[in-house]
């Protein structure tokens, strides 16, 4: 038996934008340590191999942060706190619910499009 695939990926936001820029960033030093916490929460709970976080830069919903995407699925949850982290990881990605309170609003979450329907809509293909 090989080694396993992550049954989930945490993708977690970690832009950070200088003091003052009017742009809302993910990373403030209130949530600065949410992925340490986690990375960490995962470990405790013994399924760091099966759900792999990854900390990445601006995922585009810089007015809801801070966010996290959980996949599959294409979860986004917004304003994620300690709990929140706690919540998805107990209730979604253990018990299989999503935190549908925690998901991010349809308006800023519509449904993916395909590459080639976007370069149609932009006028490339």
């Amino acid at each position: 038996m090989g080694i396993p695939q992550p049954a989930f990926y945490i993708f977690k936001c970690q832009q950070s934008s200088p003091p003052n820029m009017p742009k809302p960033s993910c990373v403030k030093p209130e949530t600065r340590d949410h992925f340490q916490y986690l990375a960490q929460s995962l470990m405790q709970k013994g399924i760091m191999a099966t759900v792999q976080p990854i900390q990445t830069g601006c995922l585009g919903r810089c007015n809801a942060g801070p966010v996290m995407l959980v996949e599959p699925g294409h979860f986004m949850y917004s304003a994620v706190d300690k709990a929140g982290i706690d919540r998805i990881i107990d209730e979604h990605i253990i018990n299989g619910n999503p935190v549908t309170d925690l998901l991010i609003q349809d308006a800023l979450w519509d449904k993916a499009i395909q590459p080639l329907d976007m370069m149609k809509q932009m006028g490339k293909a």
